[in-house]
Parts: C-alpha cells; sequence; structure tokens
C-alpha cells in the first residue's frame, strides 16, 4: 500500500484511518481477482450473480431474486432465461402457491458453482503458499482474528 499519509475525522487516529482505507482497497483488489480467477466466460456477471444467489438460498421466485439483486423483475427474467437456456437453473410451480414459480438449480448448476467455488479456493490457497513464506501466513492468520471483530456487533 501507498505511505501518504491520511487525514483521520476528529476524535481518529491517522492509523485507524489509514488501516480503514488499505483494508478497503485490499478487500477490492482480492475480491475483483478471486471473480477473474472464477470467472466464467460463457456467463455474464449478472447471470453468475443470480447463479450463486439461487445456489446459496435455495428455491426462489423470480421476483425475490431479483428484490435481493437489487435489479428490475424484467432483468431478472432475462437473467434466468439464460440460465435456463444453459441447463443450469429449472422453474416449477410452488407447492404453497401454484400461480407462482420456483426458480432451482438443476445438477448442471450445482456442479458449475461447485467447480468455480473450488477453482477460486485453490487459486486462493496456490497463491498463499507461493507468495508468503510460513511466517507471513501466521502474521496474516493473526491479523484476520483481529479483523474478525470487525463482523461482531
Amino acid at each position: 500500500m501507498d505511505q501518504k499519509p491520511t487525514e483521520a475525522p476528529e476524535g481518529v487516529s491517522v492509523s485507524a484511518a489509514r488501516a480503514a482505507r488499505d483494508l478497503r482497497v485490499v478487500f477490492s483488489r482480492l475480491r475483483r481477482r478471486i471473480r477473474e480467477v472464477g470467472r466464467d466466460d460463457e456467463l455474464t456477471p449478472s447471470q453468475v450473480s443470480a447463479l450463486t444467489l439461487v445456489g446459496k438460498h435455495g428455491a426462489a421466485t423470480a421476483s425475490a431474486l431479483a428484490c435481493a439483486e437489487g435489479v428490475r423483475p424484467q432483468s431478472m427474467a432475462a437473467t434466468l432465461a439464460a440460465l435456463e437456456q444453459h441447463g443450469l437453473i429449472r422453474r416449477g410451480p410452488d407447492p404453497d402457491d401454484g400461480r407462482r414459480q420456483l426458480v432451482t438449480l438443476t445438477e448442471s448448476g450445482r456442479e458449475r458453482i461447485e467447480g468455480n467455488r473450488q477453482v477460486r479456493a485453490e487459486w486462493l490457497t496456490r497463491a498463499l503458499e507461493d507468495r508468503f513464506t510460513e511466517d507471513e501466513r501466521q502474521t496474516l492468520i493473526e491479523a484476520f482474528a483481529l479483523m474478525e471483530r470487525l463482523t461482531q456487533s
């Protein structure tokens, strides 16, 4: 990270402001790099996102998926149609309300998500092995334990 001085809000140390900035920048770059590694050239980013969402949450309506993704229902309908053409999702009647359809993963969709997840995990593991010493990896592990506090209420 660069060594530019950071201005801190009143009552906040310069080190806290710099750590916050550096953390945002590094996580943003890492997230982008992990997405690149797991990129699926057949699917658009919005299709990958929708497929992942169905994988995480299970059966859902198109409108619920649109809401979760923050897109219009028409956009989600087009995304789901493409995923259905690829054989990655299926639509079926909602057992609780026959007027609605639920979107679920096909076996092929499940395999696609798992394969993508595995490729990203292997890349990250290999990068940590190849680019860091054992002492540096231990330092990262200790830092992650500290950063875990950020996730707590």
